[in-house]
Order: structure tokens, then C-alpha cells, then sequence
């Protein structure tokens, strides 16, 4: 089933974790107008509004809300308000045969990423690491623009393949201007690198690492095959954390059967004194396994943020540094 989004159409958004429709309800106003003023009716999950301290509501409600979206037939987009911490624990209350019987674009990143992945594990259908509607679309101008921007060229044109992505010219991960705009944030000039080069392509599989923790090894997370490519990324964690959910990929044996990875950027990553970045301790934790690597690459909790498809094959060229679409997405 091809699905284009088109002005008009129904974009329904959930909170699978953080209630933050309450505790950022400015940025999300401004997320919500963003969206509405680029021609799309915004179909709030019935739990916009509300909270439960650190959730926006119990594990089965949370899924109740999803489910409701799921099972509208009128609804194109399902795309979470925002991450948090918690979305595993709605895994086993899914209806994914709705999921199965009338699929949909359903996008977000973060602790979305749960959600994303075991749609794919129970159904096969692709599913989209991209913008979540508070932090991507409630962003101020010049990034916010951006990133609708490469929304718009996956998710609404007509594309030919293959699709290189393109490496934005600048992007930012400073913490001001959540909810309201108080100085221009610091812009970083673009670079995408790399350690270990080479040529691959394989099925695009994974999300964020720290929501992967919650649930790898269980029925909800797809396989992992000999060939995938595999993107990981990660915000606001330490080099002691970054190290253990490396650790974990490995004991997983992930790393014995993937083709090439791909590093997202790691918003306010802290090296405890170290000097080891992500890409090093990732690298270390490969020991000595040679796959293509690109690193600091921009779908990831920095500003702007590209969508990619989960499921869907993609060549990964990490002595050019590119990531390009070689399989139809939508």
C-alpha cells in the first residue's frame, strides 16, 4: 500500500511516555500550530492533556490511546507527541492486527522507538525513525524549517531512487529555547565521519539504543539478519551508560551479524572526563569486527532531524559518507 501524506490529511498523535501535551503545553501549542499552518488536521490521542507524574498514563491506557488511532480508518500519520522512558510496558497491549489490517505511516524516535520496532516484529509493515510533533516541530526556526523540510520530501514528494540523504549544513544540540524563545542557540557546522570505511547495503533496522535496553531479547523486537544496517543513537547519557548499551548489542551477538552501522549524533553526551566519544567506545566494543561505520549522522535527538524508514534496504558508503534510499519507503 503506497501512502503518500498529502495537505488535509489526519496526522493522530499519542503520548507513549512522558505526559508532555502538560509539561511542555507552550511548545507543544507551537508544534501543533506549526503542523495545522502546513495543512494538516492534528487528531489528538485521547490522552493530549493529561498526566501521571512521569507518564502520561498507565501502560494499558497508554496502548488504549494508540490502539484508538490505529483503528481509525481516517487517520494517514500516527506520530508520538514526544519519548520519555517507559513505552515498552504498553508492548503487550498493542493491537497489531489493526496495525496489520489497515496500516499507516507511524513515525517517532526516542523512547517511540519500542513502539516502532515491534509493530515491524509483529507485522513486517515499515515503520519510521523521525520526528516526534513537541520536540521536532515545536523547534524555532532555522532548524524547525529543516527538518519539515526533509519530512516533506519523505513522507509528501515523489522521489526517485536511489535517494541520497542529505547532510544538513549546520545543526545544534544546546537546551534553550524549549518553550519559549530566549537567545538564537549555538548553530555547529555539519560534518559526518568515520573510523572504519567501506560499501554496504542491507535492511535499515533499529532507533535509539537506550530504548532498545527495555525490551531486546523479547518477542516485540525484530530479529536481527546477517546484512542488516544498523542505526543506533542516543541522548544525554554518559560514557559509562553509552559503553553498557554497546555492551549489550554485543552479548546480543548484533554485532557478529550487521553489515554497517550507522552513529546517530548524541545530543549533550557527556565523556566523564575520558575524551571517548561514542564512535570510540563504539569501535571498542566492536573489537576488531570490520564493518562499514558513519558516525554523527543526523537522525537523532539533535536538531534537524531526518526520517528513515525501519525495514527498508539502504546503502550505507562510509568512505563518501552517505547514506542512500536504494528501496522504495512508502
Amino acid at each position: 500500500m503506497v501512502l503518500h501524506l498529502e495537505q488535509g490529511d489526519k496526522i493522530g498523535i499519542f503520548s507513549p511516555s512522558s505526559p508532555a501535551t502538560v509539561t511542555a503545553k507552550q511548545r507543544y501549542q507551537r508544534a501543533k500550530t506549526f503542523m495545522e499552518e502546513k495543512g494538516f488536521v492534528i487528531v489528538e490521542g485521547k490522552l493530549t492533556g493529561q498526566s501521571d507524574v512521569y507518564r502520561s498514563s498507565t501502560p494499558k491506557a497508554r496502548a488504549d490511546e494508540l490502539n484508538e488511532l490505529l483503528r481509525n480508518p481516517d487517520i494517514k500519520m500516527i506520530m508520538s507527541t514526544i519519548g520519555g522512558t517507559n513505552a515498552n510496558s504498553m508492548l503487550p497491549y498493542i493491537d497489531y492486527e489493526a496495525f496489520m489490517n489497515n496500516p499507516k505511516l507511524v513515525v517517532g524516535y526516542s523512547d517511540a522507538t519500542a513502539i516502532l520496532l515491534a509493530l515491524f516484529a509483529k507485522t513486517g509493515i515499515t515503520t519510521y525513525y523521525g520526528p516526534a510533533l513537541i520536540p521536532s516541530f515545536g523547534e524555532f526556526e532555522p532548524l524547525v524549517d529543516y527538518t519539515y523540510s526533509y519530512f516533506k520530501q519523505y513522507f509528501m514528494e515523489e522521489t526517485s531512487l536511489p535517494y541520497e540523504v542529505p547532510m544538513p549544513p549546520f545543526w545544534s544540540d544546546e537546551a534553550v529555547n524549549w518553550l519559549e524563545k530566549t537567545t538564537e542557540k549555538k548553530l555547529y557546522s555539519n560534518e559526518w565521519i568515520t573510523r572504519k570505511g567501506g560499501v554496504t547495503d542491507g535492511r535499515l533496522i533499529g532507533g535509539n539504543l537506550n530504548s532498545m535496553y527495555g525490551f531486546i531479547g523479547s518477542p516485540y523486537f525484530p530479529q536481527i539478519e546477517h546484512g542488516d544496517i544498523l542505526l543506533i543513537e542516543d541522548c544525554t547519557k554518559d560514557a559509562s551508560i553509552v559503553e553498557k548499551n554497546f555492551a549489550m548489542l554485543r552479548v546480543h551477538g548484533v554485532f557478529e551479524k550487521v553489515a554497517g552501522i550507522i552513529l546517530g549524533k548524541h545530543e549533550r553526551y557527556n565523556d566523564l572526563g575520558t575524551g571517548k566519544q561514542p564512535l570510540d567506545l563504539l569501535i571498542e566494543q566492536l573489537d576488531g569486527i570490520d564493518i562499514p561505520i558513519l558516525a554523527e549522522f543526523d537522525t537523532s535527538h539533535t536538531h534537524p532531524m531526518h526520517p528513515l524508514a525501519i525495514g527498508k534496504k539502504v546503502k550505507l558508503d562510509a568512505d563518501a559518507k552517505k547514506v542512500v534510499c536504494i528501496e522504495s519507503w512508502l
